[in-house]
């Protein structure tokens, strides 16, 4: 493959509890049960798409500008110096890097979480593109995100090989004709059997590779 095309939340990262503890403290707040379902639904959407999707579920007061920017103050911290790389994921990466591969990212994650938490493990420099969802307007059910960071790496779809966690995901990926590497995540084990029939590829860990 020419190029290598990361998720950040649940593939490179072990972000998962993160968001756990920030929709505890979010729903504790306001007296609100957590519906079944909720986190993988929210997997798949761009920050602004979750936010206005918890408004409209739960029929908040604030504004969705407002949601985020609760979500982002209680996350910044975690992901400016807490958040932890699976195993191994630093090391592919570098190993990618060595070869001459292109590298990008592909994620949900907004600019101001992402950009402090790749800095934090010194890897920022080595990507070649950065794409978020909200650059398109929408989450990863559909195949816009991947479609940029490939249009920004000089290459078509079926040139990259991407890593990612979400059934959503790989779905959308597929439908373009791009090749996916599936990443075991503990927050998509329900879908785990249907992502490995989907997916080119299927891993646990970085340490396979």
């Amino acid at each position: 493959m020419k190029a290598y095309i990361f998720d950040l939340d649940g593939t490179l990262f072990e972000s998962m509890d993160i968001w756990n503890h920030v929709d505890d403290a979010f729903f504790a707040k306001r007296d609100i049960l957590r519906p079944d379902g909720y986190a993988i639904t929210m997997l798949a959407m761009h920050f602004d798409e979750a936010a206005i999707y918890a408004k409209e579920l739960f029929n908040l007061p604030e504004s969705p500008e407002e949601i985020k920017q609760e979500w982002l103050g209680m996350a910044t911290y975690a992901y400016s110096n807490e958040v932890d790389m699976k195993p191994f994921a630093k090391e592919y990466l570098l190993s990618l890097k060595e070869k001459g591969a292109k590298l990008a990212v592909a994620t949900s994650l907004p600019t101001e979480l992402l950009t402090p938490a790749l800095h934090k493990h010194g890897i920022y420099h080595i990507f070649d593109a950065i794409c978020t969802a909200s650059e398109v307007g929408c989450g990863k059910s559909k195949p816009d995100v991947f479609l940029l960071a490939a249009k920004k790496l000089g290459l078509a779809p079926e040139e990259c090989l991407l890593f990612d966690d979400i059934l959503a995901a790989v779905k959308s990926a597929k439908s373009i004709g791009m090749k996916v590497c599936a990443v075991y995540d503990k927050a998509s084990d329900a879908h785990w059997d249907e992502i490995k029939q989907i997916a080119d590829y299927a891993i646990h860990s970085f340490e396979e590779l």
